[in-house]
């Protein structure tokens, strides 16, 4: 099964963006930056938001969620916010304070990059737990990177949309507060057991495969 899939790299650290359709409208996974782009991307699709989806809190893949929230509720429009329980608290009244305490930890204390594109964020409309379902796709908690770390996997479609647990030839840093070493080996070896020919999408870079990157981490 073929599923449509588009890519948008967005913001200073080259997040990208993927706009999926779905039944009523279309999945927005990881808004980090730039809201216009994506909006002139689902213009072009003919198509809304029906949900916006996280794989992770961390500033640079959600940046882009209350200029785009905002130019929808304009319309009427109020697609579901989503994100996985452990990761909630960069959502909403708190955020500002954990955004700035993971910029800080990896900068010696500067959050410019935060200060510089902060704007209110909202409260999650919809907490995802491992194992949920949205539309097609199955959530998979992949702590390791963050806490709520998590991926969104289609088996039908042989395709995962990895976030920062998985690069092509690279995986998830774990030198932030929020990150774990050792959780990241366990989600790692969790994917492992995918089929090998499965698509990986990940949050920076390129499309890569479970196969590929199952030998390169094994073998470095």
């Amino acid at each position: 099964m073929k599923k449509s899939l588009e890519r948008i790299v967005v913001g200073a650290i080259a997040t990208n963006c993927y706009l999926i359709p779905a039944e009523d409208g279309v999945l927005v996974l990881d808004p980090g930056d730039e809201a216009p782009r994506i909006i002139e991307k689902l213009d072009a699709m003919g198509s809304v938001p029906q949900a916006i989806l996280m794989t992770h809190g961390h500033y640079d893949h959600l940046a882009g969620l209350p200029s785009l929230l905002a130019h929808y509720a304009a319309q009427n429009i109020h697609p579901e916010v989503l994100i996985h329980r452990a990761d909630a608290c960069f959502l909403g009244r708190d955020a500002y304070r954990f955004h700035c305490r993971s910029f800080a930890a990896v900068t010696g204390g500067d959050t410019s990059f935060v200060d510089a594109l902060w704007d209110e964020l909202p409260e999650p409309s919809r907490i995802l737990e491992d194992g949920d379902r949205v539309g097609t796709w199955t959530v998979l908690h992949l702590p390791g990177h963050s806490e709520g770390s998590s991926a969104f996997y289609d088996e039908q479609a042989g395709i995962l949309i990895s976030g920062d647990t998985l690069f092509e030839g690279a995986v998830g840093r774990t030198d932030l507060p929020e990150s774990n070493p050792r959780d990241l080996k366990e989600s790692l070896d969790r994917l492992w057991k995918l089929p090998a020919a499965t698509k990986v999408y990940p949050g920076h870079g390129e499309a890569t495969s479970i196969g590929r990157e199952m030998r390169y981490v094994n073998s470095d």
